[in-house]
């Protein structure tokens, strides 16, 4: 029995959430495992009816459950910010979420735009350390709105949180069994101090995995490369802010935010999975936004969770439906609505 918290969150969260929980359910029935769904009305509405964006109390139940599935936050009458760094910062802070997992996978059928390329050449995976850095709102300002302002943002990096990161990263790429190959991503000729800390830790780490080849590359190149030859990566580790900018890319290339999905993992906690697409408000209430990422943010869950065979199921019907009946991945233009994907999916995991 396996507890689940679900936030369906703003705009077309709740659309695409639905059919990520029809995955569930198909994927529960054919493996034989039980869960238990609780739903939160985190988000802007909640926010523009009471005032309350996430109480002490509900993170704390959060605290409880075995996972946490999120739709999307950002509501257009809610200025920017306010929901994202209340509800997703706070969650990623206070259940130290402390890595973001995000599997970069081209599936058959879906488009990209590197010429080219195909899914033999864009199957790797990022791990972004996703508590420290620059995110954790560390410096200030000085004399704010004269001619003399000063804005200082501290990247802060600890030896305990690059380590547990590369530590992660190294047992992720040994399991992940493919290239066996963990790619470093920093700026050590720049950001001397923060990824002298960075490269010293991997290369220490690195000792313990004699079987993972290791490799380093600048943000700058990694960047360059991911576009020119996405081939050459299996595992790359980074810090937050790269990590941030890095998998953005990454999603273009593996056919758009409409795919990518997301993991903020505890590996000793709850854990959280999202569709990387936002909440996208002006398709909402529409059925035509693409629910693909959704899905495969709850095979992402239900991997996290142990449900190994499952996953590979939700994963396997994810590409049955976008190479044999999806027309395009933007939203309006599949050939399919919302609910009909969803459907098609939780068919293909019940018959292959």
């Amino acid at each position: 029995m396996y507890k689940i918290a679900v936030i369906p969150g703003d705009g077309t969260g709740p659309e695409v959430v639905r059919e990520g929980l029809k995955a569930l359910e198909a994927a529960a029935g054919v493996n034989g495992f039980t869960y238990d769904l609780h739903t939160y009305d985190l988000g802007g509405e909640r926010y523009k009816r009471t005032g309350e964006i996430l109480p002490a109390s509900v993170l704390d139940e959060l605290r409880g459950f075995d996972a946490v599935y999120l739709g999307a936050i950002g509501h257009p009458d809610v200025a920017p910010g306010i929901l994202e760094k209340g509800i997703l910062l706070t969650m990623r802070f206070a259940l130290d979420l402390y890595i973001n997992l995000r599997p970069v996978k081209l599936f058959a059928g879906v488009e990209t735009p590197i010429r080219d390329k195909g899914p033999a050449d864009i199957d790797f995976v990022v791990v972004r350390e996703n508590t420290e850095g620059l995110y954790t709102g560390g410096g200030g300002f000085l004399k704010k709105g004269t001619p003399d302002e000063v804005a200082i943002q501290e990247s802060i990096n600890t030896r305990k949180g690059v380590e547990r990161c590369l530590r992660y990263a190294f047992e992720f790429t040994r399991k992940r069994n493919k290239e066996k190959k963990l790619t470093l991503c920093g700026k050590t000729n720049v950001l001397t101090y923060a990824f002298d800390l960075w490269q010293r830790a991997y290369n220490e780490v690195a000792a313990e995995y004699p079987d993972i080849s290791t490799d380093y590359a600048h943000v700058d190149a990694i960047c360059m490369w991911m576009v020119k030859n996405p081939e050459w990566f299996d595992v790359i580790v980074t810090d937050n802010m790269f990590g941030d900018i890095i998998t953005d890319l990454a999603a273009m290339i593996q056919g758009g935010v409409g795919v990518a999905a997301g993991g903020n993992i505890n590996p000793e906690g709850v854990s959280m999975f999202e569709p990387m697409g936002g909440s996208a408000p002006k398709y909402t209430g529409q059925n035509v936004i693409n629910p693909i990422a959704a899905v495969a943010a709850m095979q992402m869950l239900l991997s996290v969770l142990g449900e190994d065979r499952a996953a590979l199921q939700v994963e396997s019907a994810i590409q049955s439906v976008v190479s044999r009946d999806m027309k395009s991945m933007a939203a309006g233009r599949m050939g399919l609505s919302t609910s009909q994907v969803g459907d098609r999916i939780a068919g293909y995991i019940v018959s292959p």
